[in-house]
Parts: C-alpha cells; sequence; structure tokens
C-alpha cells in the first residue's frame, strides 16, 4: 500500500471543508433557485456502493422531477428531457448539482478524486470493476473514468479506467486529474442523456487513454 493513500484522506477532508467554506453562498443561490423553479427536495439522495461495496446515500442538488426513477441512470431513460427542470439541465451541464458531495466527503463515504460510485444495482459495472480492484478504494467526486468519456464509454472500459486509477494512485496523478476534470466540466465533455447512448458507445470509446 503506497504512503499517499495514508495522507488522501486527510487531504480530502481539508479541501472539503475548504470548499464547504467558500462555496456556501453558491449553496443557498441554488438552493433557492430549485426551490422556486419546481415542487420538492433541495438535495436528492440515491443509494450508492463505496469503498469495498459499503452503501450510503450520495447527495446532489435535485435535478429532475419528483417522478423521475430514482434507481435508474439518467443516461439510460428513454426521455431524460421530460424529467429534468429547467434548473436542473443548467446544473447538470455545469456538474453544479455534484455540488453536495462536498458533505459526503467530509462524512467519509467518498474521496475528491476516485472512481465514480456505482449505484447499488449497476450489477455489471461492480462485477467489472472486482476484475480491478476499483470497489476496494473510496469512490469519487470526480475520477480518471469521468474525465476519459463519462457517460460515453462502454462498462468494461469504464472500468478498466477505473482499474487503472487503482493501480497508479498518487498525488501527482490526483492534481492531473483535478486540472483536467475543471476542463471537462467547462467544454461539457462525456455528457449524454438519453437510451439512445448505448448506441453511440462503439464509436466514441476509440482513442480513449489509458
Amino acid at each position: 500500500m503506497r504512503p499517499y493513500t495514508f495522507i488522501k484522506p486527510i487531504i480530502d477532508f481539508v479541501l472539503a471543508l475548504i470548499g464547504m467554506l467558500l462555496l456556501w453562498p453558491f449553496f443557498l443561490i441554488i438552493a433557492l433557485a430549485i426551490k422556486l423553479s419546481s415542487k420538492g427536495p433541495v438535495f436528492f439522495k440515491q443509494k450508492r456502493l463505496g469503498k469495498n461495496k459499503r452503501e450510503f446515500y450520495i447527495l446532489k442538488f435535485r435535478t429532475m422531477r419528483t417522478d423521475a426513477p430514482k434507481d435508474m441512470p439518467t443516461h439510460l431513460l428513454k426521455d431524460p428531457e421530460y424529467y429534468i427542470t429547467k434548473i436542473g439541465k443548467f446544473l447538470r451541464k455545469t456538474s453544479l448539482d455534484e455540488l453536495p458531495q462536498i458533505i459526503n466527503i467530509l462524512k467519509g463515504d467518498m474521496s475528491i478524486i476516485g472512481p465514480r460510485p456505482a449505484l447499488w444495482n449497476q450489477y455489471d459495472l461492480i462485477a467489472e470493476r472486482d476484475k480491478y480492484r476499483a470497489n476496494e478504494i473510496k469512490p469519487g467526486l470526480t475520477g480518471w473514468a469521468q474525465i476519459n468519456g463519462r457517460d460515453e464509454i462502454a462498462t468494461e472500459l469504464k472500468a478498466k479506467l477505473d482499474g487503472h486509477y487503482v493501480a497508479n494512485i498518487s498525488l501527482f496523478f490526483d492534481i492531473k486529474v483535478f486540472i483536467m476534470t475543471i476542463f471537462s466540466v467547462l467544454k461539457s465533455d462525456g455528457v449524454k442523456e438519453g437510451a439512445t447512448v448505448e448506441q453511440e458507445v462503439a464509436s466514441n470509446t476509440k482513442g480513449v487513454t489509458l
């Protein structure tokens, strides 16, 4: 086990705490916008798998109507636009809906960098990640697979990318992923909505970097 893995949780907590202190005004503004634009709670909770497949509830700003399917990835919905709210569309495009996961990091459920936490019923992804020991570390707010395709890549490749991160985890790698995430978010790379994404996977996975 690398020495970095022992200090990584401390770095996560300190950075998440700083982030919360700096970003709380944005939390209030986004919460108010959600409340004024649609009925329902500000936050959306969903069961995910954490380190060693331990279940926890991930937090997001709610971007969909309250009658949307709760345990299905949005990119697999046949008509996601029907469920996504107006403010939700903006939040998802800018990834601002992920901000509440700072709370998950402070609680110790997540890390800043790591494989994105799988839904409890994404059995194919969970099984593939087992092959690469990617279920043995804390999931992240962002990760190597996220910046190499996100919703556009097939499950097998996503797990392989997560495994590459696990095998090469380091402070330098985390910094690299964090910086690349900023550019990825600014360009909205890899964000796909709707079941048709499965039909595009084969063509979009060419040239992905390991």
